[in-house]
């Protein structure tokens, strides 16, 4: 993302958390908030792109095209990875585990849609400032209390670690925690991803738990290429691939153990199966959850 701006792209992923909550049946992700944090603008503009996109489809294709447009964008990706992160926060929660940490967390909304977790554990978005100032500017704008238990950390990674910014807040590195990872490392550079990787072993203890999301780097599915181009449009290129055979290895060199991986086949499998609108997993992403050992 560019210096001194919100991140485009979690403008896109709130878009898409909005539209599936409020047009798709049945729901993967029900993010009722999501379309509140987008500015009306900013929403009319994305819309405006849509609507000229199905212009140049007959009446009768434009339903079709629109799913073939969402679904090129990551709407499935977006809501089985929410859905997924979400499913093993509110189980883990039940465990006894203490603090939740969104990294990259966009215009994130699990701390207003869940008031009963919140009274039971910390949560922390951690985001890039111009990114994180942004979102808090838009809940002011929408007179949205923040949880007393949610922290903002805003962390310019090219400028302090993950360890100086928690030194800033209430984080406690003894209490186990999970760290969501979303949407993240293909726009990272592979030494990025495990550098992040490893600062979270910095600051969390023994089984602590990892989600995130990955490009399968060998496939070379068609739509994948031109989601590729249109980031690299707006200077949010896709940068990083890994292989699935060769992550538990090279996650145990850093001190994590892969405890799940869930292939395209595993999330179509669990998120879409029997669906009649056409979404499907996406062809070369991943989903993993890993621990701090």
């Amino acid at each position: 993302m560019k210096e001194n701006q919100v991140s485009l792209t979690s403008i896109m992923t709130a878009y898409i958390r909005g539209y599936h909550a409020t047009y798709d049946s049945p729901k993967i992700f029900d993010d009722t908030l999501a379309y509140q944090l987008i500015p009306e603008e900013r929403r009319k503009l994305i819309e405006q792109g849509l609507s000229s996109a199905l212009k140049q489809q007959s009446s009768s294709e434009q339903p079709t095209a629109l799913r073939f447009f969402l679904q090129s964008m990551g709407l499935p990706q977006v809501v089985s990875r929410s859905k997924y992160t979400e499913e093993t926060v509110e189980k883990v929660v039940k465990q006894g585990l203490e603090q939740y940490v969104i990294l990259g967390a966009g215009m994130d909304t699990f701390a207003f849609r869940h008031p009963e977790l919140l009274k039971k554990i910390r949560v922390y978005e951690v985001d890039h400032p111009a990114t994180q100032t942004f979102k808090r500017n838009r809940l002011a704008e929408l007179g949205w209390e923040t949880p007393p238990n949610l922290q903002f950390v805003p962390v310019d990674f090219s400028k302090e670690s993950l360890a100086e910014a928690f030194n800033e807040v209430s984080y406690d590195p003894k209490a186990t925690s999970i760290f969501s990872w979303l949407g993240v490392t293909m726009y990272l550079s592979r030494d990025e991803v495990f550098a992040t990787l490893r600062s979270i072993t910095d600051i969390a203890p023994t089984g602590s738990l990892i989600i995130f999301d990955y490009f399968e780097a060998q496939v070379a599915a068609r739509s994948a290429q031109k989601i590729r181009d249109e980031l690299k449009k707006i200077g949010e290129p896709i940068k990083t691939g890994f292989d699935p055979s060769t992550l538990a290895s090279d996650l145990a060199k850093i001190g994590i153990r892969l405890i799940e991986s869930l292939r395209p086949v595993d999330i179509q499998n669990r998120y879409f199966n029997g669906r009649t609108d056409g979404y499907h997993a996406s062809e070369q992403v991943h989903f993993a959850l890993a621990m701090v050992e």
